[in-house]
C-alpha cells in the first residue's frame, strides 16, 4: 500500500496517472486476495474539489462521486447534470437536510436513526418514483463522537428501514478510527464483513455494498472485503 498524505508523491502526478495507481492498486491487491476487480466499486469522494476537478475526473471514466457537504455539493451537480454522474452523500445526516438529500441524491451512506430514514422515505417520494439507494452506517469503533448505530443494533435498524419502499437498503458503511494501528484497522474491517455476511444471509433486501475503505487504508478494506472503497485524496490530490 503506498502513502497517499500530502506528502506523498501523488500531488505531484496527473490526474490520468493517479487514476492508473488507483485502479491498479485495486486490480493487484484484489487477485491477490482471490477477488474479482470488477466486482470493488471506486468511489471518487469529491468535497472541496470543484468541478473542473470533477470534469477531469469524468473525463477519465470516473461517474461515481461522493459529497459531504449539501451546500457545496448541490451547485455542483447542477453543474454537472449533462454527465449522467451517480452522487453519493456520505457525510453526518442532519435532519434539516434530508429533504434535499431526498431530491437530489442518488445513494446515502450514512443512514444511522429510523427518524432520518423516515424522513429521507417521506422527501423521497415527493421527487422519485425510483428508490433512494441507502448504507446503515455503523459506529465499528465505538468512537462516542463519531455517526453510526452500534454492531448489536444494526438488525433492528435494518428491519425498521424494511418498512419503507421508498428506500433500497444496499448493505453497511463504516470508518474505523483513524488514527488506529494498521492492525485494529484491520480487525475492524473484518468485522464489518461478518456483520455484512450476517445479515446478508438473514434478510430478503438486496444485500451488495460494504463501503468501506479510504485512501489511507483502503488496501486493507480490500483484503477483507469492501465492495466500495471512497477514494478522495489518491484520486484529486489534497485538499487545500
Amino acid at each position: 500500500m503506498f502513502d497517499s498524505s500530502p506528502e506523498a508523491t501523488i500531488p505531484t502526478l496527473s490526474i490520468e496517472e493517479r487514476k492508473h495507481r488507483v485502479i491498479d492498486e485495486v486490480r493487484t491487491t484484489a487477485l491477490r486476495v482471490g477477488r474479482d476487480p470488477t466486482q470493488i466499486k471506486i468511489l471518487a469522494v469529491s468535497k472541496q474539489k470543484t468541478v473542473t476537478d470533477i470534469r477531469a475526473m469524468v473525463n477519465q471514466g470516473f461517474r461515481d462521486f461522493g459529497e459531504s457537504y449539501v451546500a457545496e455539493a448541490l451547485p455542483k451537480l447542477d453543474s454537472l447534470a449533462s454527465e449522467g454522474c451517480t452522487w453519493h452523500y456520505v457525510g453526518v445526516v442532519q435532519s434539516n437536510k434530508t429533504k434535499r438529500l431526498a431530491q437530489h441524491f442518488d445513494w446515502v451512506h450514512s443512514v444511522d436513526r429510523i427518524y432520518i430514514g423516515r424522513r429521507l422515505a417521506d422527501s423521497r417520494e415527493e421527487f422519485s418514483t425510483k428508490p433512494l439507494n441507502i448504507c446503515v452506517q455503523v459506529n465499528i469503533d465505538k468512537e462516542p463522537t463519531k455517526a453510526g448505530v452500534s454492531v448489536d443494533q444494526v438488525p433492528e435498524l435494518v428491519d425498521q428501514l424494511k418498512q419503507f419502499p421508498q428506500l433500497q437498503i444496499r448493505g453497511l458503511m463504516a470508518i474505523p478510527n483513524p488514527d488506529a494501528h494498521p492492525d485494529a484497522t484491520r480487525n475492524s474491517f473484518r468485522q464489518m464483513r461478518e456483520l455484512f455476511e450476517k445479515l446478508q444471509s438473514k434478510t430478503s433486501v438486496r444485500w451488495d455494498t460494504l463501503s468501506m475503505g479510504m485512501s489511507g487504508d483502503y488496501v486493507i478494506a480490500i483484503e477483507e472485503g469492501a465492495t466500495m472503497i471512497r477514494i478522495g485524496t489518491a484520486l484529486f490530490g489534497p485538499r487545500i
